[in-house]
């Protein structure tokens, strides 16, 4: 068959559901494949979208999301989604096109090395130059996007690659089961863990795995070891649960870290040195185990002293059927710290000012969104404080990106989860700046038909640069920006938009649009002017007193 039929085949053998893409004259063959697939074709307005698409359908779902560019600038514009993947450890799979390789129509137009370009952002990059090889070069890329630690890969088919026959058959994706733990690092670890005086669990981005979250929830249930996630471990454990101590939302300073400066033993489940390191370990401190499917990476703030590397469900199934909760175990301190910032939390609620404070944002949110509801954030001053306040109750139902921390995520990320899950509610929460980078993608949800909300917070500036530039006492200036009329903005993509006037307007606003269904966008105007008050100092303060 034609190799670009091939290559679908051998799509279809990796149980490919969509294909993202905006193709281009140098992917028609393959795009007249795919017409007559199963596969659904998603056509964006920018290729970045697609690409962040594309990787947030492999977060939520473990299998490789697939997106499709042309040459040149279409390729290029995949670097931001490939490093999106990469660092955030989510499995993807790029395809881009190219001119033909066995002649030459055209000279150098649009050509640049994309293999090469691609190689530092990717575990796989190949350029296929034979038909005879997609079937192969497929099932590696695939294999390579989903292997643990996940991330991105790429695969370029020449427009005359793509129009070759071949014979091969397509290859089945192989039974592969994850290494376990060897029995004696379980051993020594179940053993610092019945030592410790006030162990602690810190669950990091790796956690965040079905089956994971699962033994985690029972780990934590049988020993009542009290637990702090990373803004990418959050909602692995229940967060209304009793041993929910908080979330590393800010780098240090936080109550959150005192409970993890007072533990003796943390028991680090799944971290990942792309994050914002959610403690800094120093000589003397507290012992640390880390439990993961890889080895540690060292660096100067993390050098574990024990190391669990296989399947992180089955050691902690393991160490869970070893232990048994310890009459010299103390965690007093940890859930009086734990209610010292629920406290803190409920304070600022109440405010009724506008624009609207993060504190009564974030709670109007949690009160509309169901328990299975998924946010969507984009990156901004915004997820520190629903990194921080809301409360999640089920793994990635709050999906953040602290890796790569791009703008311009959170509304194809948010289209990505509806594609996932149609029936569980869907809100994005977007800057006025990171909204604009990728606000084209309206369009898309629109014509996909989406029951999608999307909660523009408008400060007509870059509200966290300037919350820095503040922090370092520099004068405030080059990051003020003018905005569109957001409400009329929605509507000429087909959307509905709602301005809000007052800060008693939000919550039946979005009560409103969830019933309503369809595109909504709701602009937002919020007051940020407590941010260097409250995250540099308040919260010092108050945490140092504990």
């Amino acid at each position: 068959m034609k190799a670009s039929d091939l290559f679908v085949r051998a799509l279809e053998a990796e149980g490919v559901e969509h294909v993202f893409a905006i193709p281009g004259e140098e992917n028609l063959d393959l795009l007249e494949s795919l017409r007559g697939s199963k596969i659904n074709l998603i056509v964006t307005r920018h290729e970045q979208a697609a690409g962040f698409m594309a990787a947030t359908y492999g977060r939520l779902t473990g299998n490789s999301g697939v997106c499709l560019s042309t040459l040149g600038p279409g390729a290029t514009n995949l670097v931001t989604a490939a490093a999106y993947a990469q660092l955030g450890a989510m499995p993807m799979v790029m395809v881009t096109g190219q001119k033909p390789i066995k002649s030459s129509k055209q000279g150098q137009f649009q050509i640049i090395d994309i293999v090469d370009m691609m190689q530092p952002l990717t575990k796989f990059t190949k350029t296929i130059v034979s038909g005879d090889n997609v079937p192969a070069h497929v099932r590696e890329a695939f294999r390579q996007a989903q292997e643990e630690r996940p991330g991105a890969t790429h695969l370029e088919l020449p427009e005359d690659i793509a129009q070759e026959h071949s014979t091969m058959p397509v290859l089945e994706p192989s039974y592969t089961r994850r290494p376990i733990a060897e029995e004696k690092a379980i051993r020594q670890a179940a053993e610092a863990i019945t030592a410790a005086r006030k162990p602690l669990l810190l669950i990091g981005a790796g956690g965040n795995r079905k089956l994971t979250a699962k033994m985690l929830r029972e780990f934590v249930e049988k020993l009542g070891i009290p637990a702090v996630t990373t803004q990418m471990g959050k909602g692995v454990i229940d967060e209304s649960g009793p041993h929910f101590i908080g979330n590393t939302a800010l780098s240090d300073h936080d109550f959150v870290h005192r409970a993890i400066d007072e533990a003796d033993l943390i028991i680090n489940v799944g971290h990942d040195v792309v994050e914002k390191p959610p403690f800094f370990m120093r000589p003397g401190g507290a012992e640390v185990v880390h439990i993961n499917f890889n080895s540690a990476q060292v660096d100067p703030v993390y050098f574990p002293q024990i190391e669990v590397v296989g399947d992180i469900a089955n050691s902690l199934w393991q160490l869970k059927e070893r232990l048994e909760p310890q009459e010299h175990w103390s965690f007093a301190s940890a859930h009086r710290i734990r209610d010292a910032l629920q406290k803190h939390i409920h304070d600022g609620c109440g405010d009724d000012s506008f624009p609207i404070r993060p504190q009564r944002l974030v709670k109007e949110v949690r009160d509309v969104m169901p328990e299975d509801g998924i946010l969507a954030l984009d990156n901004g001053m915004y997820k520190i404080w629903f990194a921080r306040n809301y409360p999640a109750h089920s793994p990635n139902s709050v999906l953040l990106d602290n890796a790569l921390a791009t703008m311009g995520a959170g509304l194809p990320s948010a289209m990505a989860a509806k594609l996932v899950f149609p029936e569980r509610k869907v809100m994005a929460i977007c800057g006025d700046g990171g909204f604009m980078m990728n606000s084209q993608e309206l369009e898309t949800a629109v014509r996909l038909k989406q029951d999608l909300i999307i909660l523009l917070l408008r400060d007509d500036g870059y509200g966290m640069i300037k919350w820095k530039q503040k922090q370092m006492d520099f004068h405030d200036f080059g990051l003020d920006f003018g905005n569109p009329d957001f409400v009329a903005y929605a509507e000429a993509y087909g959307a509905h938009g709602h301005r809000i006037a007052a800060t008693a307007e939000l919550k039946p606003t979005i009560e409103k649009c969830c019933k309503a269904g369809g595109v909504h966008l709701i602009d937002v105007p919020v007051n940020y002017s407590d941010n260097d008050h409250i995250l540099n100092r308040e919260i010092r303060e108050l945490s140092e007193k504990l």
